[in-house]
């Protein structure tokens, strides 16, 4: 191929893209088919199956405990989770949230698709002024056009996303938009926000699947590192981050969304793996996300955080190394521990 028809190609070739569409690297231990090969007859046979666990229609949470108008003081991590993969983070004086979620459906309508079962922690007008927004791919549970809406018309953040989100993001109205492909980094003030690997997919129609990215993202300021990971299934690509970019002090980790395993090991992790890359990341801590809010896959509401605890149970590894946090509740972190001060732990 010459250099011309090369620089044509809307994304750059590497070992995670063709030019045009985009894939997870070959993972010797993974026995799940590539996101590409596989076929929509297993997973039309899954969703007619009627295997799923029932979950309740609404969950009534105790009030959140913490308060995410506070700013965390000097050194520390501020945490509030709103809700599925939706954190507020307050550290070194910057205000971030990630792949935010307020709308009742996780859908291209407002009248069908996965509905919440709990409500957002906390509501927009909850929260302090936003300064950055990561959108860590295309997925209508982590890409909601309503709630970036509102957020742009409030707080007029700065976003950075994985490559070929911008066309989506310019829906929104939002500015400016910064697209990073892995590994590439984007400053802010003191702070770098770097793309990290995902073993995940992308789409939001039956016709753009794999033309836009999927990534985490590692947030490091002086003296405090924390990865959002975003979605992913499991794979090297976690010792590879700590090896590249240093420990985290605190990880965001999807826990949930993993049933039946034959669909989503490639995809979405369980909590043993959760905990498996807990470890390979060398985290000194790190708190769940990515359940109990909308069902997606057939696992059972409550089971996520209880296969969580056992498996740290399990392996010997302290049960503060790696909570989750009820919905809204806001906790302190200091970087450099294995745990935190309020809110720590999900209360049932």
């Amino acid at each position: 191929m010459t250099n011309g028809k090369l620089s044509s190609l809307p994304f750059p070739v590497s070992d995670h893209c063709d030019g045009t569409r985009f894939h997870n690297p070959a993972n010797p231990a993974d026995a799940s088919p590539p996101q590409s090969a596989r076929s929509l007859l297993p997973i039309l046979r899954w969703r007619l199956g009627g295997t799923r666990s029932p979950w309740p229609d609404r969950v009534i949470d105790p009030p959140p405990m913490g308060n995410p108008l506070d700013s965390p003081p000097d050194g520390m991590i501020g945490l509030t989770f709103i809700g599925h993969a939706s954190f507020l983070l307050r550290m070194g004086g910057l205000t971030i949230l990630t792949d935010p979620i307020f709308s009742e459906r996780c859908s291209p309508v407002s009248w069908a698709g996965p509905k919440r079962a709990r409500a957002p922690g906390r509501r927009l007008d909850e929260l302090p002024p936003i300064d950055l927004v990561l959108v860590s791919h295309n997925h209508y549970d982590h890409l909601d056009l309503p709630s970036l809406r509102a957020i742009v018309a409030r707080d007029r953040p700065a976003f950075v996303t994985p490559l070929g989100n911008r066309r989506l993001l310019l829906e929104t109205g939002a500015a400016p938009i910064t697209e990073l492909d892995w590994w590439q980094s984007h400053r802010i003030g003191d702070t770098t926000i770097t793309a990290t690997p995902a073993r995940h997919f992308s789409a939001r129609t039956p016709f753009d699947a794999r033309m836009a990215l999927w990534s985490g993202f590692m947030i490091e300021q002086p003296g405090a590192r924390v990865l959002f990971a975003g979605d992913s299934g499991d794979g090297p690509h976690w010792s590879t981050i700590g090896d590249r970019l240093g420990t985290p002090d605190l990880a965001l980790l999807p826990i949930g969304a993993y049933d039946p395993r034959t669909l989503m090991a490639a995809v979405h992790m369980n909590p043993e793996e959760a905990v498996g890359a807990h470890r390979s990341l060398g985290a000194h801590r790190s708190v769940g996300m990515h359940f109990g809010t909308f069902q997606l896959t057939d696992e059972a509401i409550d089971e996520p955080p209880m296969r969580l605890a056992a498996e740290l149970a399990r392996i010997g590894l302290a049960a503060d190394a790696f909570t989750t946090l009820g919905a809204g509740d806001t906790c302190l972190i200091a970087p450099g521990s294995s745990s935190g001060t309020g809110g720590t732990g999900r209360r049932e």
